[in-house]
């Protein structure tokens, strides 16, 4: 199977308010940003991203860019930089090094390519994924929650495209991890959940027959949603596997 999906990056005045956004369909798409960025530096996330939040698919990967210096830097250039250490052939310091050596690091051992695609010129996914990197960066020009996207999420998992908005939604057998728990649930001591006999956290006795599934809902702002995004990314999972491991 080949996910195909668009990344791109959007900065308001360049360098100013940024975003970055990758899209596959209303369904999986994720976007962020910076109060102040260029657009290489969104084109360079937003592929990172993407790579990043497919890490736990065995599936290829079609890039679809409308930056060239994106697809050249990864497919062209990149073995001789780090060959120079990360040095241009003028022996200049490549400019976002530290983002290109995270992205050198996302693709090794993937089955991807990429694949040019003229911006604004009417294509569904590069579109799409335009529209959510700009809204990032007007967000963050505006200093309103920025519209990050359910990431991606595999068909029948329990995170939502409520967490666009900041609401993270999960149908799992147990409750949040504590630091994002809901009002109303009783903690342990010091703040922890209780403990079962086993010594599992918990917040609900499974033991129980009629309880099966539970329902539960978490509302985080943006930074809380961004940590939970960044945790999963660093962990090579995603969110909601994250939260169910947490849980």
């Amino acid at each position: 199977m080949t996910i195909t999906a668009a990344a791109d990056g959007s900065a308001l005045s360049n360098p100013g308010p940024a975003g970055w956004a990758w899209y596959v369909d209303d369904e999986h798409w994720a976007a962020g940003g910076w109060p102040h960025g260029t657009n290489n530096i969104g084109e360079l996330q937003a592929v990172l991203e993407l790579f990043r939040a497919t890490a736990h698919l065995d599936d290829d990967l079609l890039v679809l860019c409308d930056s060239q210096y994106v697809i050249n830097s990864v497919t062209k250039w990149m073995p001789g930089w780090k060959r120079k250490g990360w040095r241009k052939a003028d022996g200049k310091p490549v400019l976002n090094r530290e983002l290109l050596a995270e992205l050198d690091a996302a693709i090794q051992g993937r089955r991807y390519r990429f694949e040019w695609v003229k911006g604004h010129a009417g294509h569904p996914l590069n579109e799409a994924a335009d529209v959510r990197a700009r809204a990032a960066a007007e967000a963050y020009q505006r200093g309103t929650a920025v519209p990050t996207g359910p990431g991606f999420v595999a068909a029948g998992s329990a995170l939502s495209a409520g967490a666009a908005a900041g609401a993270t939604t999960a149908h799992a057998d147990g409750p949040a991890p504590a630091e994002d728990r809901a009002p109303g649930h009783s903690p342990g001591r010091n703040g922890a959940p209780a403990a079962d006999s086993r010594g599992h956290d918990t917040l609900f006795d499974f033991d129980e027959p009629e309880a099966q599934t539970h329902e539960l809902v978490l509302e985080l702002d943006t930074r809380e949603h961004e940590r939970l995004l960044a945790r999963a990314r660093a962990e090579g999972t995603s969110p909601t596997e994250l939260l169910r491991r947490l849980i």
